[in-house]
């Protein structure tokens, strides 16, 4: 009698591990993205990445630039996983590396933070949290909203330069191909619009520009624009390493707001895809909406990038978390 006795207190004892065991695997695999992931593995991480965010600003004023395209350029290629952050290997050209991501830099400050983060918890931060949450911080620096964002992502292993074309729009492609490659990613026509918005601040480079100004200045541009834009873009085969460019709001250039709107709706936009926002009867309606009214502008590009944030993370025990943003462990 006893051994049975005992035999079933040890299946009973045995029971509760295997269910113990269970529902800690569940909850790895199964919570996914939420707020205040790091409340308390790491409860100082965003308030760490918010003044790093600062610092570097405060010193490089460009860098908000940077963390905005990075969310872009991270997020819409298949996952929201770092991948833009790891270097090229002997075997694999890297995102980075590819035309799409011409003019992408910084991204040696995305180490000054991770090395921030590090020093207060070690192991437990991913590189794709802290792009996300240093592209937030970013648009809040800029005079844009503050957007509260998820997280628990984990870094992907792989850069892959061959499947950038598949994801990324170009801005030479129609509205149409824009518009159906965001809807991809689960985000509407006024969450393209209100992203497209980002072309507030920053720069325009010259090799993206001539092609409106040479061989023929494009009729569509406004003739107010145009001598100002041959002035900064004088050559019409320019260096790509020349620091030549044309700012995207001459107006405003340092703050995300909704002059963009004013402005491609006067033929200032410098991008064909900017032009096309402006006049295609699918997007003109949320265009002129958002010329009037920045708080739309400022709730639908909110509602646009935290859609963008999320799509296909990497979370639970899939990826890793890395040691340095620009390697892989195995590689580390």
């Amino acid at each position: 009698m006893r051994k049975i006795m005992g035999a079933k207190v040890l299946f009973f004892f045995a029971l509760l591990s295997f269910s113990a065991v269970s529902a800690f695997a569940q909850d790895e695999e199964g919570q996914g993205l939420v707020m205040n992931f790091y409340k308390d593995s790491c409860p100082q991480a965003e308030d760490i990445i918010k003044e790093q965010v600062k610092l570097l600003y405060k010193r490089h004023k460009n860098t908000a630039f940077s963390w905005l395209r990075n969310i872009f350029h991270d997020c819409a290629v298949q996952s929201c996983d770092a991948s833009l952050l790891l270097d090229s290997t002997r075997r694999s050209l890297s995102e980075k590396e590819t035309d799409r991501s011409f003019g992408l830099r910084n991204f040696r400050y995305i180490e000054t933070i991770k090395e921030a983060v590090e020093r207060e918890c070690p192991g437990v931060v991913s590189c794709a949290d802290i792009l996300v949450l240093s592209a937030r911080e970013g648009i809040v620096s800029l005079g844009g909203p503050y957007i509260p964002l998820k997280t628990g992502r984990r870094d992907g292993r792989r850069s892959r330069a061959d499947v950038v074309e598949e994801y990324l729009p170009d801005h030479n492609e129609t509205i149409s191909g824009v518009l159906d490659r965001f809807a991809a990613l689960g985000i509407d026509t006024p969450g393209v619009v209100a992203l497209l918005g980002a072309h507030s601040v920053g720069r325009t480079h010259c090799v993206k520009l001539v092609h409106r100004l040479y061989p023929e200045v494009d009729p569509a541009l406004s003739p107010d624009h145009v001598p100002h834009m041959l002035h900064k873009c004088p050559d019409q085969i320019p260096d790509p390493k020349a620091v030549q460019y044309v700012r995207n709001d001459r107006g405003t250039p340092m703050v995300l707001d909704n002059n963009y709107y004013r402005n491609i709706l006067d033929n200032k936009g410098l991008l064909i895809v900017d032009h096309q926002l402006a006049y295609d009867k699918r997007t003109r309606p949320y265009v002129k909406k958002m010329a009037r009214s920045q708080d739309y502008f400022f709730k639908e590009f909110s509602r646009a990038i935290t859609l963008l944030s999320e799509n296909n993370p990497l979370t639970g025990s899939k990826g890793e978390i890395r040691k340095q943003c620009n390697l892989a462990n195995k590689l580390h």
